[in-house]
């Protein structure tokens, strides 16, 4: 069984940077599309990245990109989410998920909620202001 583990979080001042891991058991990322979410307090959760190791490119939100970067460690089967420049309004729960299913999880639409089949426990980032 496929099962993943966030881990990272904490708390971090305004301008800071965290790096949140995620580690995969059960699979390896040959071919699991892999994403970042996150749910601020009274909000939706939100998709910040999607990657998949079959893709040249790993998609970003207009929230996070150039500030947020993802990165893969295979030997260790973990996916990292580097965040720098950190906001307020970066604090979530942070939430990695992936899916071994190409066209549900990354073709048409990337990582989009409902096609992740497996999701980690949340870390939370409290940035202050």
């Amino acid at each position: 069984e496929v099962q993943l583990q966030a881990s990272g979080g904490g708390l971090v001042q305004a301008g800071g940077s965290l790096r949140l891991s995620c580690e995969v058991t059960g699979s390896t990322f040959d071919d699991h599309t892999i994403g970042w979410f996150r749910q601020a307090p009274g909000k939706e959760r939100e998709r910040i990245s999607c990657f998949n190791p079959n893709e040249p490119d790993t998609y970003y939100s207009d929230s996070v990109k150039g500030r947020f970067a993802v990165s893969i460690d295979n030997a260790q089967n973990t996916v990292y989410l580097e965040m720098r420049s950190l906001k307020a309004e970066d604090t979530a729960v942070y939430y990695c998920a992936t899916s071994p299913d190409y066209s549900a999880a990354y073709y048409y639409v990337h990582c989009p909620d409902q096609s992740m089949d497996y999701w980690g426990e949340g870390t939370l980032v409290t940035v202050s202001s």
